[in-house]
């Protein structure tokens, strides 16, 4: 579908409905090519600049929800992260949010102030850069809650999500889509809950997560501590424990890759534990959010992979991240995922 529309058409007619006094020089897409999201940098007349995301995936509540939340995340947070998230722009006090719809699409367009950037973090971390990651990622989840309750409350939980991909399974286009791995799906999804239920995560604290933390979502200093942040396309008011995974990814031996897969192994290497231990001493897991790794694990898989792979990246990644989870994923997870290994690693 996006290679028949003119997205930056819809970009100049929300920016046009925002303000339509500052004159556009150029719109210049800059999105990373492996989502179906479009970023674009705007360039006025007057030498400014400002960033615009569009998005046509999901429902559009949940898109302005997400980013109203992010939003006064971003002007809530206290030092050292009061400019960690690029701040999106408002009209008449609220956010702004444009909605484009015709007979093929529905588009959601926000803008944002471009966020400065410092140092990308390497593509192989040394022990030294985890400690680090591991400390600041703890201090980002503090300072997340300590202002949670001044955001808005309006936010979809993974419970959600879950029912969602097994209602999307009863329907014609979801079982033609899964063929042949509805049964094992259903499967994953009673497990989720069966094993959430035991761990008793309806007593664990929310909190904003962004998920994807993947080396080229947020810049660090000299020294590795956190600079900027950007890229929300996961953002989600869950347990911190959800944005463990893709630090493992980046904490891993293998480092950043192009190619890449959704593999357990991470989890399970030395370097996380050494993440999981720094990160312990700053702001303390219990024994319950360390269970909860494996299931934080499932739930990306099924919602992120299984549920919405078709719509986050383009059909050539997408189509074999869904075959890679049920033949190395889901196998990989209940066979190789060791729980007590990290909770030795924390004295739990």
């Amino acid at each position: 579908m996006h290679k028949l529309i003119d997205f930056s058409q819809i970009v100049q007619l929300a920016w046009e409905e925002y303000d339509s006094s500052r004159k556009i020089k150029s719109i210049e897409d800059i999105s990373a090519k492996v989502s179906t999201n479009h970023v674009y940098m705007i360039r006025f007349e007057d030498e400014g600049v400002i960033i615009a995301k569009l998005s046509y995936f999901g429902k559009f509540d949940h898109f302005k929800s997400d980013h109203t939340i992010i939003n006064a995340l971003a002007n809530n947070l206290p030092k050292p992260f009061e400019n960690f998230l690029a701040k999106s722009l408002t009209k008449y006090g609220e956010l702004f949010t444009y909605r484009y719809t015709d007979s093929i699409l529905d588009a959601w367009v926000v803008f944002y102030n471009p966020i400065q950037i410092d140092l990308r973090p390497e593509r192989k971390q040394t022990k030294d850069h985890i400690t680090v990651l591991g400390k600041e990622l703890a201090k980002f989840h503090k300072a997340c809650r300590t202002v949670k309750n001044t955001l808005p409350l309006e936010y979809k939980q993974t419970g959600n999500d879950v029912n969602l991909l097994l209602e999307i399974l009863e329907t014609e286009n979801g079982q033609f889509e899964h063929r042949g791995h509805v049964d094992d799906i259903r499967r994953q999804c009673d497990l989720f809950y069966e094993n959430c239920d035991k761990i008793g995560i309806a007593h664990l604290e929310s909190i904003p997560v962004f998920v994807d933390w993947n080396i080229g979502n947020f810049s660090v200093t000299k020294d590795y501590t956190f600079f900027s942040r950007w890229d929300y396309d996961w953002f989600r008011m869950s347990t911190r424990v959800m944005d463990f995974y893709f630090f493992s990814r980046v904490c891993s031996s293998i480092g950043d890759r192009t190619v890449f897969s959704y593999l357990l192994d991470p989890l399970m290497e030395e370097r996380f534990a050494l993440f999981l231990k720094s990160y312990h001493s700053i702001y303390p897991l219990t024994r319950q959010e360390v269970l909860l790794i494996k299931e934080a694990y499932r739930f990306f898989i099924l919602n992120y992979v299984i549920k919405d792979g078709r719509y986050f990246f383009h059909e050539v990644y997408a189509g074999r991240l869904q075959q890679e989870a049920h033949e190395l994923y889901f196998p990989q997870l209940d066979a190789a995922f060791n729980e007590d290994k990290l909770l030795k690693t924390l004295d739990l």
